[in-house]
């Protein structure tokens, strides 16, 4: 398990602006939070060597890009030992249909993220790439009706840690 890092509240504040707009300028975040912006660059800078920032990302909309279809594939492995898991896996990421790929406990040992054009193009993908696999003994889908992104991720708060 990776350690954690101590956060002031300047470093949580810089979180906070930076997930929800990663192209703010040091300039205008330093304004925001009260400090120089050569101390916001150097905060910020700790903040990616120290692995709390992980990257920078652009999102895109499946729909606009014909994927208008989103689904969560439940997956069971069998049988699930390491030579066929990193092989699955990186097929899996390899599709251009998948956006997010889990490695769980319990019952089904992945679930997969898809975002497809339709139901037949949904019925493909699960026919042609994942039951027709040997090591893949069974896959549940579950259509998304809709999707709702949450956050900041912040540390728990002390109060939280004590209890």
């Amino acid at each position: 398990m990776a350690e954690s890092v101590v956060l002031d509240p300047v470093d949580l504040h810089l979180l906070r602006l930076l997930q929800n707009d990663a192209r703010m300028t040091y300039r205008d975040l330093a304004a925001q939070v009260g400090v120089a912006p050569s101390t916001c660059l150097d905060r910020v800078t700790r903040l990616r060597r120290s692995g709390v920032i992980l990257g920078h990302r652009l999102e895109l909309d499946p729909a606009k890009l014909g994927r208008g279809l989103q689904a969560l594939l439940s997956v069971q492995v069998r049988p699930h030992r390491r030579e066929l898991v990193g092989p699955f896996v990186e097929r899996i990421r390899a599709l251009p249909e998948s956006l997010t790929v889990f490695h769980l406990t319990g019952p089904d040992d992945y679930l997969v993220h898809v975002a497809v054009a339709d139901m037949s193009d949904l019925q493909r993908l699960v026919l042609d790439e994942f039951t027709s696999q040997r090591e893949v003994a069974r896959v549940e889908t579950r259509l998304i009706f809709q999707r709702w992104d949450c956050g900041p991720v912040l540390p728990p708060s002390p109060s939280a840690q004590s209890g």
